[in-house]
C-alpha cells in the first residue's frame, strides 16, 4: 500500500468524521437552516457531501487510468446540486450520517488502493479548463476537501 494513498484516505475519513460528528449534534432547526450563499439547508448539504463521494472517486479512478475527464462542467455540477436539493429537501439526519459514513469509508478504501504511480498520473479535466491534473490533486480537491469546505460554511451560517 502506498504511504501517500494511506495518508489521503485517512484525511478523507478525518473530514467525514468531523462532518458526521457536527451533524449528529445539530438540532432539527439547525438541520433545516439555509446556508448562505449556497441557499441549501444544512442537512441537504451534508447529504450532498455524502452522495457525491462515489462520483468524486470515479473521476479520480479515471485519471488514475490515464483517461481524461470530459463533460463535467460547473454548469453540470450546479444542475446536479439543484436536482439533489429538490429530491432530498426532507432528508433525515440519521440516514444522512449513515450515508456519509458508508460512502466516505468506501471512498477512503478506494483511495488506499491507488499506487504512487496512479496518484501521480495526470489527465485533462473538463471541470478545470482541461488542465492536466493528477489523481492526487483531484482527490485532494474533491473527495478530501469537500467535507471540510461544507463543514466550515455550515458552521459559519449557524
Amino acid at each position: 500500500m502506498s504511504t501517500r494513498a494511506e495518508a489521503l484516505a485517512k484525511r478523507i475519513e478525518q473530514g467525514a468524521d468531523a462532518l458526521a460528528a457536527f451533524a449528529q449534534g445539530l438540532s432539527d432547526a439547525h438541520w433545516r437552516t439555509v446556508v448562505p450563499p449556497d441557499g441549501r439547508q444544512a442537512g441537504v448539504i451534508i447529504h450532498h457531501v455524502a452522495s457525491v463521494y462515489p462520483i468524486e472517486i470515479h473521476l479520480a479512478t479515471e485519471i488514475a487510468k490515464g483517461n481524461r475527464v470530459e463533460g463535467v462542467t460547473w454548469a453540470v455540477v450546479a444542475d446536479m446540486n439543484a436536482k439533489h436539493a429538490q429530491e432530498h429537501a426532507a432528508v433525515g439526519k440519521q440516514e444522512t450520517i449513515e450515508l456519509l459514513r458508508r460512502n466516505s469509508h468506501a471512498a477512503a478504501e478506494a483511495v488506499r488502493a491507488f499506487s504512487d504511480e496512479q496518484l501521480d498520473r495526470a489527465a485533462p479535466v473538463s471541470l478545470n479548463a482541461d488542465a492536466p491534473l493528477t489523481t492526487q490533486f483531484l482527490i485532494e480537491d474533491h473527495a478530501l476537501r469537500h467535507s471540510w469546505h461544507h463543514l466550515a460554511k455550515i458552521k459559519a451560517a449557524l
